[in-house]
């Protein structure tokens, strides 16, 4: 660790803890699988484990991730400023392609079957993509999640190219629309990729694909029945 590096982090902790004894600093950079940053107290030595994605990255950048791991761990408040600015910068197009690349490269995704015991992912996909997209949507791969998860429904990683529809639909008692409504939801992410507003804010569901998401004819019920879960 550097000296600059050593001064920062000391300069940042005094800022937030001007009257405590400075404590010993570990910092490095870890080849996380996405953009992670982590810190602990251990022995009287704070240890921070930063993205390799941000080595090299400007210094008010790591001054800003510093402060919010810091603040974070001795539960002070984290100034806005900082908050704003390191959003920004892994907000910022060319960190984005980075760290899908990483995901690709580093993460590991479990995928199981896509046929369960009451329903064929793959074919219901391929049904709703002639119904709804003139079957021009690509297929990407698709899985039954390892667990009954009933916080996650489903979700699309773009990443791996891949849609996770948890395991708690493929069941009788669940009503074939249901499926195929978050089967469809996470098809119009396929369609519509996540970007980003004049603010900068991430937009997950922008106006085309809330329009679009309205064009499936059992939307109600559907929902109605997910709220049952």
């Amino acid at each position: 660790m550097n000296s600059a590096l050593i001064s920062l982090l000391q300069e940042t902790y005094r800022e937030l803890r001007p009257r405590a004894p400075m404590p010993d600093f570990d910092l490095r950079f870890y080849p996380f699988a996405n953009i992670n940053n982590t810190i602990r107290l251990s022995q009287g030595r704070l240890r921070l484990r930063l993205s390799d994605l941000l080595e090299g990255a400007p210094e008010p950048v790591l001054k800003a991730i510093v402060h919010i791991l810091i603040a974070k761990i001795y539960r002070k408040e984290i100034d806005t400023a900082h908050a704003t600015r390191y959003r920004r910068y892994i907000a910022s197009q060319p960190m984005q392609e980075r760290a899908q690349q990483v995901r690709q490269l580093r993460g590991r995704k479990r995928l199981e079957s896509p046929r369960g015991e009451h329903y064929d992912l793959e074919s219901i996909f391929d049904e709703l993509n002639v119904r709804f997209f003139n079957g021009l949507l690509g297929r990407p791969q698709l899985s039954w999640s390892g667990e009954r998860a009933r916080r996650l429904l489903g979700h699309y990683d773009p990443a791996h190219n891949v849609i996770i529809v948890s395991k708690v639909f493929d069941h009788a008692r669940v009503p074939r629309y249901a499926v195929e409504y978050l089967l469809y939801h996470e098809m119009l992410h396929l369609k519509h990729p996540i970007t980003r507003g004049k603010s900068g804010r991430r937009l997950v569901h922008p106006i085309s694909f809330r329009e679009e998401e309205k064009l499936f004819p059992q939307l109600d019920e559907a929902r109605r029945f997910l709220k049952t879960l």
